[in-house]
């Protein structure tokens, strides 16, 4: 169990330089994905979440509402040195909390297809074929929050 993490709503744009460091280094640097890819133009129509281990900023993940009935959970993100603590499985739950909230029923992730398991583990579920996304390998997934 992490007791000294903590992941909250970002407050943008104080706090948006410490995301996309972290964007940078795990998509940019890691896994070789172009710049203009990964900084769409669409963060600050986002909610932003952020996770801190110890302070540190070490997470990131982004909810972009597509509309009044789904929203989309991108760029999730962990700094390496911080993987293996089940961090990027907190900020899915952080995110999902925080789109109930909003009473939105619907949610979708373009997962790449190495982490589907931890998604497939909070309930969602693989729709249609393995395709290729920024030279990665990625999986729709779905999952409903109303029953």
């Amino acid at each position: 169990m992490i007791s000294n993490l903590t992941i909250r709503v970002a407050h943008i744009p104080e706090e948006l330089l410490e995301i996309e460091k972290i964007r940078r280094v795990v998509f940019q640097v890691e896994q070789g994905v172009e710049q203009d890819l990964d900084f769409d133009g669409l963060d600050e129509i986002c909610d932003q979440l952020i996770a801190y281990l110890n302070g540190e900023c070490v997470g990131t993940a982004r909810i972009r509402y597509l509309d009044e009935k789904t929203a989309k959970i991108e760029r999730l993100a962990v700094l390496g040195m911080a993987r293996g603590q089940g961090i990027g499985q907190k900020i899915t739950e952080k995110a999902l909390e925080v789109i109930a909230s909003k009473n939105i029923p619907e949610v979708l992730i373009n997962a790449q297809e190495y982490v589907k398991g931890l998604y497939q583990k909070l309930g969602f579920q693989q729709e249609g074929e393995v395709f290729e996304e920024a030279g990665i390998l990625h999986v729709k997934m779905r999952k409903n929050l109303i029953c």
